[in-house]
């Protein structure tokens, strides 16, 4: 195995944070180097196609594929499942009244039907097998899309139904009553074996035409862009969402859309401002977090949109406090934790976030985040990254001061993970650290 790449990140971390609650934005490009990057990073993101927007990872290599057939470590999860709520005290994640660290040992399980919450697409017993082979396996979290594209297919040939409720000027007038049901069923089958969900509200399909998926992501985008339409999500739909499962501790976050990036940087799903797609961002988590306990976050594709640094290819936080704030002044409009996603395309211009601590500048040995809050890499690829196995992945993030990290994916959605894949590492990580994954309670 590699050796684990260790940075000392105490100078780094408190002279970023000074940066960070100093607000600074970030400086001009003004080198002809720096331009050129910038514009050949653009070319390569701005139109990119589907495959690229929808999961933009490189093939796993022979040799990646064969390390994931490595043996199971031995691994027996604690029979007994403790409903704490996850909570962060001085920038860790912690449960229980002794505030026990945890670490998110984790995947993501965004669909295994698309809009699987949607009609009669769900189906418990499939969820519920599920789940008891990611606890089997280690598994102590997963992130999952409770709605895809707001439309669904089981039951109707062309998948028009919608799950939420929204007119033509992007008013959200109600929502599916199967929708909550099926939502019911989910958390119920969490808590029974002891899964923390990650629950992503929205995701850029909502933004982009799709035949089968998406026949109308017109008026999603006029939601976006109308703050009474805004509203409207926000009454019709979190705030409801929220008050139904908020006693349940294993909805332990809100991830609000997932990668937002792409809604604004590509055509296809409308090429929208920042300002109109973090003013959604910022109500829904005002409004969560005055109505819960529950945890907030956005799903970024890139980090270049999620630091301040003076990087040549970083663009400003478009999640931070003061961005969101300046949108709606209300203090609650503040995220909880980053939970930016790493793919290897990004390699050249954003840097290795396993061998990089979260925070600080990429020259320093970071990866652009602010130290204010705690950090989880919520989305990579199953078959780890070029040159490391998805194991030294893990435990790289664990030694640089990542969180917690969610590989793509335990449902086998795509070519890019299985459950047979990831649970390798996710036992090994289990079996080793158990105590950080699984606290002991009560």
């Amino acid at each position: 195995m590699k050796k684990i790449l260790i940075f000392v990140v105490t100078a780094v971390f408190f002279a970023t944070l000074a940066a960070c609650a100093a607000g600074n934005q970030q400086e001009d490009i003004d080198t002809e180097e720096d331009q050129a990057m910038e514009e050949q990073m653009e070319e390569q993101t701005a139109d990119s196609n589907v495959d690229i927007a929808l999961r933009a990872i490189n093939q796993p290599s022979a040799e990646v594929v064969q390390s994931a057939a490595e043996d199971l470590v031995p691994f027996t999860p604690p029979e007994n499942i403790y409903p704490r709520r996850i909570r962060i005290e001085d920038g860790y994640f912690v449960v229980g009244e002794d505030s026990r660290r945890i670490w998110f040992n984790g995947v993501n399980t965004p669909w295994i039907t698309w809009n699987d919450f949607s009609g009669d697409n769900f189906d418990y017993d499939e969820w519920d097998t599920h789940f008891a082979e990611l606890r089997a396996n280690g598994i102590n979290s997963t992130r999952v899309w409770i709605n895809c594209s707001n439309n669904y297919g089981r039951s109707n040939e062309h998948g028009h139904a919608p799950t939420i409720f929204i007119d033509e000027n992007g008013m959200i007038y109600g929502v599916q009553e199967q929708h909550w049901q099926n939502l019911d069923g989910l958390f119920e089958i969490a808590e029974r074996h002891g899964i923390y969900i990650m629950a992503t509200l929205l995701s850029f399909d909502h933004f982009q035409y799709n035949e089968w998926h998406n026949a109308d992501p017109y008026r999603w985008r006029q939601m976006l862009q109308s703050e009474e339409a805004i509203i409207s999500f926000v009454e019709h739909y979190t705030i409801p969402f929220v008050e139904r499962f908020r006693d349940n501790p294993f909805l332990w976050s809100i991830d609000l859309m997932n990668e937002p990036d792409w809604v604004h940087e590509n055509a296809a799903a409308g090429r929208l401002a920042w300002e109109d797609i973090s003013h959604f961002f910022a109500r829904n988590t005002a409004a969560i977090r005055q109505n819960s306990e529950i945890l907030v976050t956005v799903g970024l594709a890139m980090n270049k949109y999620n630091s301040d640094e003076d990087e040549a290819a970083f663009e400003g936080n478009k999640v931070s406090d003061e961005f969101m704030q300046n949108l709606y002044d209300n203090p609650y409009a503040a995220l909880d934790f980053w939970s930016p996603h790493y793919y290897d395309w990004m390699l050249q211009w954003f840097g290795h976030p396993f061998t990089s601590t979260p925070y600080g500048r990429l020259r320093d040995g970071g990866w652009g985040l602010c130290p204010s809050r705690p950090a989880v890499l919520a989305e990579t690829s199953g078959f780890g990254t070029d040159g490391f196995t998805l194991t030294e992945d893990y435990l790289n993030a664990m030694d640089n001061g990542w969180q917690g990290v969610l590989a793509w994916t335990s449902s086998g959605v795509d070519d890019h993970g299985t459950l047979e894949v990831i649970a390798p590492t996710t036992r090994y990580i289990a079996a080793n650290f158990t105590d950080l994954v699984f606290p002991p309670g009560p």
